[in-house]
């Protein structure tokens, strides 16, 4: 609309505008009533929040209750050796036993010229455990594959290995260090 023919409209209802003045109590009344809305609405609104909340308190706590009851199994599920059979779990620790007596034997003879052998061989062990550690998973998965428990052995076979062949090296070292100072005394 152009502003001719605002103007022309604005002269046309000239006489129509409400101009009287409301009753003095009018701003009173006006938030009288908003007040009372708004105070009907809100009771309304936290009736529905207050419903809400021991239901949605008691859903939480049972997906919570559902979410560790599910891990604790699932932790609970990874299998080992043990519990293959009576006979394997004599296996594992029948081995556990002989690792155990190795590193004994390994621990006491450490000194300075062994702690470099000693440590490489600890690394390998090291590595053959998380490996161990996958083999239990894997025969989680497979229920008890034969090569799967066939390989669990034989990673115990490696260790044991590894820290025979390590003291192996020892003894040689203490030997060439014994000849070394028979000769030097001989000499």
């Amino acid at each position: 609309m152009s502003t001719d023919n605002l103007n022309k409209l604005f002269e046309d209802l000239k006489d129509s505008f409400d101009v009287e003045e409301p009753n003095s109590d009018h701003t009173k009344r006006f938030l009288n009533k908003l007040n009372n809305n708004a105070s009907k609405i809100s009771s309304t609104k936290s009736k529905s929040r207050n419903l809400w909340k021991p239901i949605l308190g008691i859903a939480a706590s049972i997906v919570l209750i559902i979410t560790l009851f599910l891990t604790n199994n699932q932790h609970n599920a990874v299998r080992d050796l043990a519990n293959v059979s009576p006979e394997m779990a004599k296996t594992q620790s029948f081995f556990t036993s002989a690792i155990s007596e190795e590193l004994k034997k390994l621990e006491q003879a450490s000194n300075l010229e062994t702690i470099i052998i000693i440590k490489d061989a600890l690394i390998q062990i090291k590595k053959l455990e998380i490996e161990y550690e996958n083999l239990k998973g894997d025969l989680t998965k497979s229920g008890d594959d034969n090569r799967v428990i066939y390989a669990m052995i034989k990673n115990f076979q490696n260790r044991i290995d590894i820290l025979q062949n390590t003291m192996k090296h020892i003894e040689n070292i203490k030997q060439l260090n014994k000849l070394n100072n028979e000769n030097i005394t001989t000499i």
